[in-house]
């Protein structure tokens, strides 16, 4: 669907009511609860000048247009009305459950080692340059993402490093953007109270490729049982791996608490990655961005560069204790069975001590994880602190007894190394109480959020500021400053 399809001047395009001003076009989306239909009046009020829908809705004062996908309509129309700001830059999309923030951090250092200023779309927050914006939504919807674009386009980004979530491929929030490249990084078990099975899941996430524009490369991890399925369904097809043989795979790989060292062989030759960021998981996504960055001819030395410029990502093996501590504190995003393990197999080799895991699962979001993520935890930690991550309008403590639910009879720990403690302020301040000489303590669920939602409300919480507030007053009482 085009603008001229709308036979008069139009000042912008809205999928709420509430923020249409004179002149818009309101495209009435259904969503889950309601139905967008129900607030064209409103929208009209506001200053609408059309409609549209995907259903005939009477007695309205302004010109109905129907389509057959209200989405996809909205995405459209919101290319349209910022000029097709993708087509101005390379943006390269990153999908699949696990390494999407982390990857698009590295392609956005890649990209400006190269000498061009990156935007980045994801999790964390937006970037425009060298502003930082609040992220709402890992993948925003279609008309702020092209406003987010416009703007980058508008301030000279010549790239954008944007995550796309499985929500909005299914919900088409990604459609009309001409994306440069597409990474799949995996697929694991998550957000299944949406997408209901896997197969959907992996359908939603299958659209990216789908989407690529003939010669834009697909970077697919192929160690991923689903890498195959998604190099089917891609035109151009290039895949990185770690234990199958594959375009692009590394070179023996050198793990420690300060980082990565490993050569990355690709069709282009050799190059060298030396990165801060610690574990396998990196290795993968070091793997990806640098598998984009070869497929689309960045040079090699902004390549390297960028990859050993990345220092850290907030809230991924985010290390907030320092050496006076006596024991590390880390602050983690995992908040799947398969991050979970990956977190905890990444840490358990660089804990001198026991390894202290805290975790909890949200409310209201996929069940069927809580006591895999608890036999994961209690499997392989030492101790095992389990608390509330966001249990929206859940009972907390429900929560937790379905957690407890994985942890099974031969790995359940005694009452002096699990404790369920709902709170979660309360919680991280247990675990760092109980901290030994050389222990790895992990803070794991939220990583960089800076709230916590407790019915409606979002309450300002921080794991980062919470543990380093608790950590302070340890050292303190110790008389250690």
């Amino acid at each position: 669907m085009k603008l001229t399809d709308i036979k008069a001047p139009v000042t912008g395009v809205a999928y709420d009511s509430r923020a249409v001003k004179p002149g818009y076009v309101f495209v009435a989306l259904k969503g889950v609860k309601t139905d967008g239909e129900q607030f064209a009046r409103q929208a009209i009020e506001n200053g609408a000048i059309a409609v549209v829908s995907e259903h005939p809705i009477a007695g309205l004062a302004v010109p109905v247009l129907e389509v057959n996908d209200a989405r996809l309509a909205l995405a459209e129309l919101a290319a349209d009305f910022y000029g097709h700001p993708s087509e101005k830059m390379r943006v390269v999309g990153i999908t699949g459950t696990n390494g999407k923030t982390t990857t698009a951090h590295l392609m956005a250092s890649i990209f400006e080692a190269g000498g061009m200023k990156c935007g980045v779309i994801g999790t964390v927050a937006y970037r425009i340059g060298n502003e930082e914006r609040e992220s709402m939504h890992t993948t925003p919807e279609a008309p702020d993402v092209q406003q987010l674009l416009r703007e980058m386009v508008d301030r000279g980004c010549t790239a954008c490093a944007m995550e796309v979530s499985s929500h909005a491929l299914a919900l088409k929030r990604a459609d009309a953007i001409t994306f440069s490249a597409g990474i799949f990084t995996n697929l694991t078990r998550d957000h299944l109270d949406f997408h209901v099975d896997m197969e959907n899941y992996f359908r939603a996430k299958r659209r990216l490729v789908e989407m690529l524009p003939p010669g834009a490369p697909a970077l697919i991890n192929l160690d991923d049982p689903k890498g195959p399925a998604m190099v089917e369904a891609s035109g151009r097809p290039v895949t990185y791996a770690i234990n199958r043989a594959a375009d692009i795979t590394p070179g023996p790989l050198s793990f420690s608490i300060d980082g990565l060292q490993f050569d990355i062989r690709t069709p282009r030759g050799t190059l060298h990655a030396r990165s801060k960021l610690v574990g396998r998981p990196n290795v993968y996504n070091i793997l990806s961005a640098v598998s984009a960055a070869v497929a689309l001819d960045l040079p090699f030395d902004a390549i390297e560069k960028g990859v050993q410029a990345l220092e850290a990502v907030p809230g991924r093996f985010e290390v907030v204790s320092n050496s006076r501590d006596g024991f590390t504190v880390v602050v983690d995003y995992a908040h799947t069975d398969d991050a979970l393990r990956n977190l905890l197999e990444t840490a358990k080799p660089m804990a001198r001590g026991r390894l202290i895991t805290l975790f909890g699962c949200g409310g209201e979001r996929d069940r069927t994880k809580r006591p895999l993520m608890g036999a994961v935890a209690s499997r392989m930690s030492d101790v095992l602190v389990i608390t509330s991550d966001n249990p929206r309008h859940e009972d907390p403590e429900r929560i937790i007894e379905e957690i407890q639910r994985g942890i099974t009879v031969d790995t359940k720990r005694d009452d002096a190394t699990t404790f369920a403690i709902a709170d979660r302020r309360a919680a991280i301040a247990k675990a760092i109480e109980v901290a030994r000489q050389g222990d790895m303590v992990l803070l794991a669920g939220k990583g960089h959020e800076k709230y916590q939602v407790l019915g409606d409300d979002h309450v300002p919480f921080d794991d980062v500021a919470v543990a380093r507030e608790f950590l302070g007053r340890r050292r303190t009482n110790s008389g250690v400053v």
